[in-house]
C-alpha cells in the first residue's frame, strides 16, 4: 500500500513509537497518581518529563500550562465552550475545520454569540488579514485561526494575527493540527493564548492523544470535571494547572507514544523532516499541473506551506477517484469535503469535493512517481 493521507494521521509511525508504547503498556500500564508501589516505571514522573519536553518544543515557559487530552478537537472545544459567553463576538476564517465551526455554530444558538467568518485569498490561501482587523468589534472576545489549512496546506502568519489580537486585547486561539511537528511554533513570539495540538499527526504519536496550551487558566472554565488524583476532599475542580483541565484518567500509553514521536523529531531535525516532505510535495504538484484535465487548488509553489495539496480530475467526483485509487491501485488518498465546509463553499467545490494528497516523511520518490503514472494512465 502507498499511503498519502498523512494530513489525517501520520503512518507508519517510527519504530521507536511502537516500542515505547508497547513496553510501557506491558510493564507499567497503571493509572498515574492512583496506583500503588508495584509500578516498574513511575508514570507520574514520566508524564512530567514528556510534558516538559513538549512545552519546550513550543517555547512554553511553564509546562504546567500544557495539558494532555484526546487531541485538537477536545482542545478547541475546551477553549470555545470555556471562554465564550452570551453576546461575545468571535472572528474565525472560512478555512477552519469543523472542530471549530461546529462548536461555534452550536453556541450561536445556545449562547447567542456572534461569529464572523473571514475570507481567504484563493491564490495564496492565506486569510485576509485586513478583513480580520476590520471585523473587530467592541465585544470581540476571541480570534480563531488554523496555522495551516488541512485542505490547501498554506500557512497563516500567526505573528501578524497575534499582534492584532494583543493590540485589541482579544484572546487568540490557534489550531495547530496541520503544523505542530513540521512548522516551528513559539507561543510567546506569536502571542498565542491557546494552542490546540494533536499528537497523532506530524508529532508521530498514536491516535487519541493531544495537548492544549493555556496562557491564563482564569480566562476559561473547564470542559469537564472529575478525579485528578489530588485534593480529593474538595468537591470542585482543583484551581491549579494542569489539574484544572485534566479531569479523569490520562491516556498514559498515548503520552508515552507521543513522547517517543517527539524524540524522533528532535533526533531527525524538524527542518530536515519538513524539507523532505516539501520535496515530495513539489514533485506531486509539478506532476499534476503538467497533466491535462487536472485542477490543482491553492498556490502551486512550496513556500510557506505544509505537505498538503488538493486536486480534481475531470470526469470523476473526488470520492469516486479516491475509491478507485484505493481499490484498484492500493493507494490511500482522501476524497470529499475534509471537514472544511466553508472552504469548499467558498471555492465552489461543495458538490464535487476535492482529492487531498498529503505525503509524509516515510514516503518515497518512487511512490510519488507511481501515483503520477497512474493518474496519467487514467487521463
Amino acid at each position: 500500500m502507498i499511503y498519502f493521507n498523512n494530513a489525517a494521521t501520520t503512518w507508519p509511525k517510527p519504530d521507536s513509537v511502537y516500542k515505547a508504547a508497547n513496553d510501557f503498556f506491558r510493564n507499567s500500564g497503571m493509572n498515574p497518581g492512583r496506583s500503588g508501589s508495584m509500578e516498574k516505571v513511575d508514570a507520574v514522573q514520566l508524564i512530567y518529563e514528556i510534558r516538559e519536553k513538549l512545552a519546550d518544543f513550543f517555547s512554553i515557559k511553564n509546562s504546567a500550562h500544557l495539558v494532555f487530552n484526546s487531541g485538537a478537537t477536545e482542545s478547541l472545544n475546551t477553549v470555545i465552550k470555556g471562554v465564550l459567553k452570551k453576546g461575545d463576538h468571535v472572528i474565525a476564517s472560512k478555512v477552519e475545520h469543523n472542530s471549530v465551526i461546529r462548536p461555534l455554530e452550536r453556541l450561536i444558538n445556545e449562547r447567542e454569540i456572534e461569529v464572523d467568518y473571514i475570507d481567504f485569498d484563493q491564490k495564496s490561501a492565506e486569510i485576509d488579514y485586513k478583513e480580520l482587523k476590520n471585523k473587530i468589534k467592541d465585544n470581540t472576545k476571541l480570534i480563531i485561526s488554523s496555522h495551516a489549512s488541512n485542505v490547501l496546506g498554506t500557512v497563516n502568519n500567526l505573528e501578524k494575527i497575534g499582534k492584532i489580537a494583543v493590540a485589541e486585547k482579544i484572546l487568540f486561539l490557534v489550531d495547530a493540527a496541520q503544523s505542530a511537528g513540521v512548522i516551528p511554533i513559539d507561543v510567546d513570539k506569536m502571542k498565542i493564548d491557546f494552542l490546540a495540538v494533536p499528537g497523532h499527526k506530524s508529532l508521530f504519536g498514536p491516535p487519541g492523544i493531544g495537548a492544549l496550551y493555556v496562557r491564563d487558566m482564569e480566562t476559561l472554565l473547564p470542559l469537564k470535571e472529575g478525579g485528578t488524583g489530588i485534593n480529593s476532599l474538595k468537591t470542585i475542580q482543583p484551581e491549579i494547572m494542569p489539574d484544572y483541565l485534566e479531569a479523569g484518567t490520562l491516556n498514559t500509553v498515548g503520552i508515552v507514544g507521543l513522547g517517543a514521536g517527539l524524540d524522533f523529531i528532535l533526533n531527525q531535525g524538524l527542518k530536515n523532516i519538513h524539507q523532505k516532505e516539501m520535496k515530495l510535495l513539489k514533485e506531486i504538484i509539478d506532476g499534476l499541473t503538467s497533466l491535462p484535465k487536472i485542477k490543482v487548488y491553492g498556490k502551486k509553489d512550496i513556500e510557506n506551506r505544509t505537505a498538503v495539496t488538493a486536486f480534481n480530475l475531470d470526469g470523476y467526483s473526488s470520492n469516486q477517484l479516491a475509491f478507485k485509487m484505493q481499490n484498484e491501485y492500493d493507494i490511500q488518498l482522501r476524497g470529499g469535503l475534509h471537514c472544511a465546509p466553508l472552504l469548499h463553499k467558498f471555492l465552489g467545490t461543495d458538490n464535487q469535493g476535492m482529492l487531498r494528497i498529503s505525503p509524509g516523511y516515510f514516503n518515497t520518490e518512487a511512490e510519488v512517481n507511481e501515483f503520477l503514472n497512474i493518474i496519467e494512465t487514467l487521463i
